[in-house]
């Protein structure tokens, strides 16, 4: 076997027993340098730090297996935006597609040409469905595969940190973006799944949606305080939603007296954190989702089977850790 085929092995099998993935035979690695491989990956939106670390791994493991990694997305999250883009991509014929869909259900028939054109597809972050595949059931169980932090865990974990840091009781709320995104509908359920079994003294009150839009976030927080004056904390399903919170508890001079929890950590979180802004942030580990996502790809390409399901993890981040740099590799990049 040639140089070049022993290190793709290497590489697979590394990344392989990392996830639990199939070590890739000798005979898939020489099969597939007759041909380079181009996989696709069609990120939420193409300026989020999220998705540009995400890009970061995606390549990373492109590089490592010799396959060219074409990336393609929209300037929003949105599925009226993503649905042409997806079109264009499908146009191109590549070998697989990596996707975040922005809807549960306006994604699925989308999808489902690339799956009649035979282009294998993996979602990423986000899911279509109920995000359980390959079962037989159902219109949108088609996808290979969904690679992505476990949201439900997320939010259990944004829920620790909230009961913790307002003393285990007072009221809170979620701030979320609308209904319909698989991720902030995750995080919102684990979050009062967690808060009902292990935090009786806290009161979830009823969730706000802002449209991913921070001057609504920020307005809702002045809303809901002056509504409850003994508001104590809040829980933003992902990172507009937070800020516009920690602004809005800013404007209403409750700094400090009502805590911020963030979901994800782009490199403005470390000044939100040290400000005060924010007081703690949930971040995922979205280079290790694209990785693993070129991966699995390659691997099906090659003739590998795959798991249905691979999750990544979570590392929480505060004042007195985000500048450790055990902690701080987890960041995102912009």
């Amino acid at each position: 076997m040639e140089r070049r085929s022993v290190l793709k092995l290497a590489a697979i099998a590394a990344v392989a027993a990392s996830v639990g993935l199939p070590a890739v035979g000798p005979g898939s690695v020489a099969h597939a340098q007759d041909k380079k491989f181009t996989i696709a990956l069609i990120p939420g939106l193409t300026t989020d730090a999220f998705y540009i670390t995400m890009r970061k791994g995606a390549q990373a493991a492109a590089d490592a297996l010799g396959a060219e990694l074409v990336f393609q997305g929209g300037p929003e999250f949105n599925p009226v935006v993503q649905v042409p883009v997806l079109d264009a991509v499908i146009a191109r014929k590549p070998d697989a597609i990596l996707i975040a869909p922005t809807d549960t259900t306006q994604l699925v028939e989308p999808l489902r040409k690339a799956h009649d054109a035979g282009i294998p597809v993996i979602t990423v972050d986000t899911f279509i469905g109920n995000g359980k595949y390959q079962t037989g059931a159902g219109d949108a169980d088609f996808p290979l595969a969904y690679i992505a932090s476990d949201n439900v865990l997320g939010g259990r974990m944004a829920a620790r940190a909230l009961a913790n840091a307002i003393g285990g009781e007072g009221k809170v709320y979620v701030s979320n973006v609308k209904p319909g995104i698989s991720t902030t509908d995750q995080r919102e359920e684990g979050f009062k799944a967690e808060m009902a079994e292990s935090f009786p003294k806290v009161t979830v009150l009823e969730t706000q949606f802002n449209e991913n839009d921070a001057n609504k976030a920020a307005s809702q927080l002045q809303a809901v305080f002056a509504r409850n004056s003994d508001l104590k904390g809040v829980f933003g399903a992902n990172l507009f939603s937070a800020l516009g919170a920690g602004n809005g508890v800013q404007q209403a001079g409750q700094t400090g007296a009502i805590k911020v929890v963030a979901f994800d950590a782009p490199t403005s979180i470390v000044d939100n954190i040290n400000t005060g802004l924010v007081d703690v942030a949930i971040a995922q580990h979205p280079a290790e989702i694209g990785y693993y996502g070129v991966v699995s790809a390659y691997a099906h390409l090659t003739g590998q089977s795959i798991p249905v399901s691979i999750g990544t993890g979570f590392t929480v981040i505060d004042k007195g850790n985000v500048a450790d740099p055990n902690v701080a590799k987890y960041i995102y990049s912009d």
